[in-house]
């Protein structure tokens, strides 16, 4: 299985996890690694590029920190432009058909911040209910998503355990009906 990780943070060199995360990943054999900053540092998005791209792979990981509940200003911008209508939904849409569709994020909130009564008052699966959507939307195979929390209060050594589950959550996810969060709880 080929499989696609989009990084979209918006400056891995800054990243503490997420940057460990991709070279990691780029060590990995059929893990294709496509930092979106890096090729579009301007924004002006090869949307049929993309979409070749995706057309090539079996699965699809979205790779982000989370921001206010949400993806970074530039994946969302690739989102908008590459899941275009004939191409990822409606007539003729169907290219990410059938294709597993997955999320892994940092959060700088705690694992207990993302409980109900936690401080964000939801659950990691929760606040990615949208990324949920859009797979069910354009009839890919939602993932169980991946999380590493306190992403600004961890040890090299945490995170050095973070990417090995992350990895491992990589080898060994599979697509469910009711997907609970994979969680590096800190």
């Amino acid at each position: 299985m080929k499989t696609l990780i989009i990084a979209g943070h918006p400056d891995l060199q800054k990243s503490r996890i997420n940057s460990i995360w991709t070279e990691a990943l780029r060590q990995q054999k059929d893990i294709t690694v496509h930092v979106l900053s890096e090729v579009y540092p301007d924004g002006k998005m090869d949307v049929a590029k993309e979409q070749a791209l995706l057309d090539a792979h079996d699965r699809i990981i979205l790779q982000y920190p989370l921001y206010w509940y949400a993806t970074p200003p530039l994946l969302k911008q690739w989102m908008d432009e590459v899941f275009e209508y004939g191409w990822a939904f409606g007539p003729g849409g169907e290219h990410l058909k059938g294709k597993e569709f997955g999320i892994a994020i940092s959060t700088v909130g705690s694992a207990a911040a993302y409980q109900p009564g936690g401080s964000n008052l939801f659950t990691v699966r929760e606040v990615l209910k949208p990324m949920e959507a859009v797979a069910n939307y354009v009839g890919a195979h939602y993932l169980p998503p991946f999380a590493f929390h306190s992403a600004n209060h961890v040890t090299e050594e945490e995170i050095s355990a973070g990417k090995d589950a992350y990895l491992g959550h990589l080898a060994k996810v599979r697509s469910v009906k009711t997907p609970e969060p994979v969680t590096m709880i800190r």
